[in-house]
């Protein structure tokens, strides 16, 4: 028997003492029944006495456990089960009122008689449409049970819904005929908040007897869930506001990731694609059941911490600046240089030809004849061609296209120790900034530029660690700052190598790498096809720098195949093209 039960047996007991006391009292022995009458109340109040403290202490329970619930949907299922027990309640649904206070949606629907749990941690989702506070008329919506109570914070208890009247229930008369059912008994609570203000409504359905009968809800089984009530609005309100501070702290993170993926135009949607990437190998790890991740399972928390700092992973690109960021050519610094260069180049082409006029005059004053005007026009034409093939030369090394070779440099330098005259002054065709630039073998970063870029691995690690990340979020910024390190320990920023590396920084470095492969909006390159960026993969993978085992996940599962087909230009998938 429930606690409550016990206490309303308890009453009726006493109920049937002071009768039968009054049948006794009309006999001959007095004071036999008196005595017999008090001894029987003291047992019948040390019995209601004793489903008081039960029931206290059950609630009290209750309290504890809605207060240390911090998941949504396993709190709002508990505040219905719990309901449900006190009361012997056949059936239940939580309403929550929706952020504008227009509507009340569908939570928890439970039913025992139907076999249906829906919302909260069952796995089903309620389809079922809201429940309107007010009308298209804007006029509040009172003939709905329901609604009334959101508006009016009253307390409805209704013996037979059948038979009661002022509110609407065709619904659930639509429901009975349709499943067979019968509803019945009705007990409907608002849920409040600390500032009185209505956030959810409770309906109770069928209350039961001990022998299964529908009875109606006894007014003390109203208070005590009416106390219940209290507890769970007050947990509930505390839960919201701590959904509400995840929301907003998600809220910010994503504004500052989509800000630093705004400050280049080469980078738009990468954090998000490495977050798509990095959640899809987590929970792949915690579905396996046998191999390297069987015994391996990220937490809620965990993958929490995960996503988080996946969301955070570049950070510290925010204080990089934009011209070593979006460097998309050698010459390139807050402007492309090879603009300079190349008008430089032209300039030196009509300084020949200025040469050759000057030498043309020259011959022509001293009475030369025509062969020797020729060779002069074909000497100057030669180097005219020279220079302009130099120009194009020169143009081909800004671009990242080709490994400079020691025969490329070798040009680029002899090309650079020529020199031609300006008003009087002497300049070489290539400055000594140009020429170490140029001559970058690989990609379009100095070294001291590639120095800035890696900066920002240490700057994230800096800048995540200011923040108060709770106990179970601490180690954002060490798996944030960390997708940049190498199993080898020739990575950045801490060189931190072999099994020094935590999981989920490995999982972000094959994540971040395989999204920069095979992005299909870099201006600067490219799509690269998804074959060649697996076998980019596997050169990585045997050169130490990521994750054998994530990276065979990431490929054996298919995964990669999944991100590619819901991200890719489908060129990028075909083998020939």
């Amino acid at each position: 028997m429930s606690r409550n039960g016990k206490l309303s047996s308890g009453l009726e007991e006493l109920h049937d003492l002071l009768e039968n006391a009054l049948v006794d009292l009309q006999g001959t022995d007095c004071h036999e029944a008196v005595s017999k009458l008090s001894q029987d109340i003291t047992t019948a109040f040390a019995k209601s006495s004793d489903a008081k403290e039960d029931l206290v202490e059950r609630l009290t329970e209750i309290g504890l456990a809605l207060s240390g619930e911090t998941r949504l949907e396993r709190l709002l299922e508990m505040i219905v089960d719990e309901a449900r027990v006190l009361t012997r309640a056949d059936a239940g649904t939580l309403y929550i009122v929706d952020s504008e206070s227009r509507k009340l949606e569908f939570s928890i629907l439970q039913n025992d008689t139907m076999q249906v749990r829906m919302g909260g941690t069952s796995g089903n989702e309620i389809t079922l449409p809201p429940v309107s506070l007010y009308t298209s008329g804007n006029n509040p919506n009172k003939s709905n049970v329901s609604s009334y109570c959101a508006l009016t914070g009253e307390t409805i208890n209704i013996a037979d819904v059948y038979e009661a009247e002022g509110f609407d229930f065709t619904g659930p008369r639509k429901y009975d005929a349709a499943t067979g059912y019968r509803s019945k008994s009705m007990l409907v609570l608002a849920l409040k908040n600390h500032e009185q203000d209505i956030i959810g409504v409770l309906q109770l359905l069928n209350a039961l007897d001990e022998e299964g009968e529908i009875i109606g809800f006894s007014s003390d089984v109203v208070d005590i869930v009416g106390s219940l009530a209290s507890q769970a609005a007050i947990a509930l309100t505390n839960a919201q506001l701590i959904q509400g501070l995840k929301d907003l702290l998600y809220s910010v993170i994503q504004s500052i990731a989509a800000a630093i993926d705004a400050k280049s135009p080469y980078t738009n949607g990468h954090i998000e694609r490495v977050v798509t990437i990095t959640m899809m190998i987590a929970d792949k790890v915690n579905s396996i059941q046998e191999g390297k991740y069987a015994d391996v399972h990220f937490t809620d928390d965990e993958l929490e911490e995960l996503k988080l700092a996946a969301w955070m992973h570049d950070v510290g690109k925010i204080s990089i600046p934009e011209h070593v960021v979006d460097k998309s050519t050698k010459l390139q610094t807050i402007f492309d240089r090879s603009q300079m260069v190349d008008a430089r180049f032209r300039l030196i082409s009509e300084t020949i030809k200025n040469r050759q006029l000057e030498e043309t005059i020259a011959a022509l004053k001293n009475g030369v004849g025509q062969a020797e005007l020729v060779d002069i026009e074909m000497r100057y034409a030669v180097e005219l061609e020279q220079a302009e093939e130099d120009r194009q030369f020169i143009n081909s090394c800004n671009i990242p296209k080709e490994f400079m070779s020691d025969e490329r440099i070798a040009r680029v330098m002899g090309i650079a120790s020529r020199t031609f005259e300006s008003n009087g002054e002497t300049f070489n065709w290539l400055t000594e900034d140009e020429v170490k630039n140029l001559c970058i073998r690989k990609g379009t970063l100095t070294d001291k530029e590639r120095e800035v870029i890696e900066s920002h691995a240490a700057i994230t690690h800096e800048m995540l660690s200011r923040l108060p990340f709770p106990k179970r979020l601490s180690r954002v910024p060490e798996y944030a700052a960390g997708h940049h390190e190498k199993l080898d320990g020739s990575g950045y920023p801490n060189g931190v190598a072999g099994n020094n590396l935590p999981l989920q920084a490995r999982i972000m470095a094959v994540a971040d790498i395989f999204e920069a492969l095979t992005a299909k909006d870099r201006p600067y390159k490219k799509p690269m096809k998804l074959s060649q960026a697996i076998k980019i993969l596997g050169f990585m993978v045997k050169d130490k720098h990521i994750d054998e085992d994530v990276c065979q996940l990431f490929i054996d599962s298919g995964l990669y195949l999944d991100y590619a087909k819901a991200e890719l230009d489908p060129s990028q998938l075909e083998e020939n093209n």
